[in-house]
């Protein structure tokens, strides 16, 4: 999904990578209080890896989340997003690799302020998963 390049800078003469990415359409992200601004897929990013943090979800999960979740928003036809689309996608992300990393990010994401608040997001996820 990115273009790795070696650069060369006549100044300093030095050698230096760039990865660059291929960006369908240029996306605005809505915030709830109606301020626009620049979509940015590193605040996914960031926010996926603080959620997995001390988890059995590596780089490679969490780069490949990240670029479906772009690649879907991108899909879309829209060029604004609204926080609550990314959010949402953002939490189905992460319920379909780790129920621990989804109810980290949801308990942020929902504001949850008591322990009743996780009761029904608890109660979403189904049976135990059994590991092999």
């Amino acid at each position: 999904m990115a273009i790795r390049r070696r650069r060369y800078c006549p100044e300093c003469d030095s050698r230096f990578t760039t990865f660059e990415r291929v960006q369908l359409r240029e996306l605005t992200v809505v915030k709830k209080n109606g301020v626009r601004r620049p979509f940015d897929r590193d605040k996914i990013a960031r926010s996926i890896t603080m959620a997995v943090r001390k988890r059995p979800v590596d780089e490679e999960q969490v780069e490949q989340m990240v670029n479906n979740i772009v690649r879907k928003l991108e899909s879309m036809g829209e060029s604004e997003i609204a926080t609550d689309l990314i959010g949402e996608m953002v939490m189905e992300a992460l319920k379909n690799t780790d129920d621990v990393a989804y109810i980290r990010f949801a308990s942020v994401y929902r504001n949850f302020r008591e322990a009743k608040d996780f009761e029904s997001l608890v109660g979403n996820l189904g049976p135990a998963k059994k590991k092999k």
